[in-house]
């Protein structure tokens, strides 16, 4: 994921013939709008009743990553925190900061060994969050929240910078000093606080690991990463090739109306699901609230959910893949299943950039859009038909 990424849009591209630095002017000023500056002209706030809503899954409240590029923690919290609440276990508050911290850590190896040669920077995929809970466990946001310093919000553009550049000055010795790593956690000691190895929950003493076995009944096996492209063979599996999967993380290929139908299934049982999507381009906007694919990239003054949209197949998304249109730049946590009035299904989505938008940090977003614009997903495994489970060879 890179929230601040700049990149020309497709679309917008060969329909308007806009130059790089125009695009880079307009998509920078989206941004800004993004992060909530108000319009000088106020536009009449959408009508979420326009939707009705066939499943919600419950979730815990929405929260703002701020100037982090960690939504991949976000939202895969998010949707373990919705898991522990189906799965009668209790509502909690996770730490994202501390499973950060942990990916920093496995990062910061990668890059070494890979001798700078590799990703290095904040993004990250869902199946980060699923690896970091099973080896390092977790911990309530009470415990180690990630802000330090005096903080009222996660900030982290000193923190990237100071983190690159110890590594990249490592680099340029031979040979590396066998302790580097303590220089390493001194930074995210001071940026973000040192991490328990024990603290008390409820009058008991866990460690992370202990939180997560015990209380929160966390298995790693019980999610599935899945996408949908078609350079590899469906119904196997496949490194996913998108520059945050610095672990290399596979993904199971499903045909694409298959994929939106497990993600339709899921909700209907009552499962919510981490979703990675691209999200610089013309047609995401949350300030609408509504998140259609615009048939020729129209978008009408004032947004309905039935407004026409783009048709999709397999085809046309997979050439938005690899001409890299589509990109991972955005995770999120997909949380219901809504029908417009003529009937075109809807997921509502809970995002990570605070309350912001007409629907207070919520989404809701068109099935054109999500087959067009979706990398991956996190699903939790109980949600899968059986049968499928058995083809794709998963127990």
């Amino acid at each position: 994921m890179r929230t601040w990424k700049k990149k020309l849009y497709w679309f917008a591209a060969t329909k308007n013939k806009l130059t790089l630095h125009d695009m880079k002017r307009i998509l920078s000023l989206g941004i800004i709008l993004m992060a909530g500056i108000s319009c000088i002209m106020a536009q009449p706030a959408p009508d979420e009743a326009l939707l009705t809503v066939v499943k919600k899954i419950e979730s815990t409240p929405v929260k703002n990553q701020a100037n982090t590029g960690t939504c991949w923690s976000f939202s895969t919290t998010s949707l373990v925190e919705s898991q522990t609440i189906h799965n009668g276990y209790g509502t909690f508050d996770l730490s994202e900061m501390f499973t950060v911290r942990n990916i920093y850590t496995e990062k910061a190896r990668n890059y070494m060994l890979r001798q700078g040669a590799a990703q290095f920077g904040p993004g990250g995929l869902g199946h980060d969050v699923i690896r970091a809970m099973a080896t390092y466990g977790a911990v309530p946001e009470s415990v180690y929240s990630g802000l330090n310093l005096g903080q009222k919000k996660h900030d982290h553009g000193k923190l990237d910078a100071q983190l690159k550049s110890y590594l990249d000055s490592l680099l340029k010795t031979r040979p590396v000093p066998v302790d580097w790593m303590k220089g390493f956690q001194n930074i995210l000691d001071e940026h973000l606080g040192k991490a328990p190895e024990t603290f008390t929950y409820r009058e008991r003493q866990f460690t992370p690991k202990s939180f997560a076995a015990e209380v929160l009944h966390f298995k790693a096996d019980d999610y599935v990463n899945i996408t949908s492209f078609s350079h590899h063979p469906f119904y196997t599996s496949f490194i996913l090739e998108a520059p945050d999967n610095f672990l290399n993380g596979s993904y199971y290929n499903l045909p694409l109306d298959e994929m939106i139908r497990v993600t339709e299934r899921a909700v209907e049982q009552g499962y919510s699901i981490m979703w990675d999507a691209d999200v610089s381009n013309e047609y995401f906007r949350q300030k609408d609230g509504y998140i259609l694919q615009w048939k020729d990239g129209k978008i009408p003054a004032t947004v309905s959910p039935d407004d026409e949209e783009m048709k999709y197949n397999q085809t046309f998304r997979q050439t938005l893949y690899e001409n890299l249109t589509t990109q991972d730049d955005h995770l999120m946590h997909l949380v219901g299943l809504e029908k417009s009035k003529t009937g075109k299904k809807f997921f509502m989505v809970k995002n990570s950039w605070g309350e912001y938008g007409p629907f207070k940090g919520y989404i809701h977003v068109s099935e054109a859009y999500f087959a067009i614009n979706t990398v991956s997903l996190v699903v939790p495994k109980a949600a899968i038909d059986k049968a499928l489970l058995t083809k794709l060879g998963i127990q």
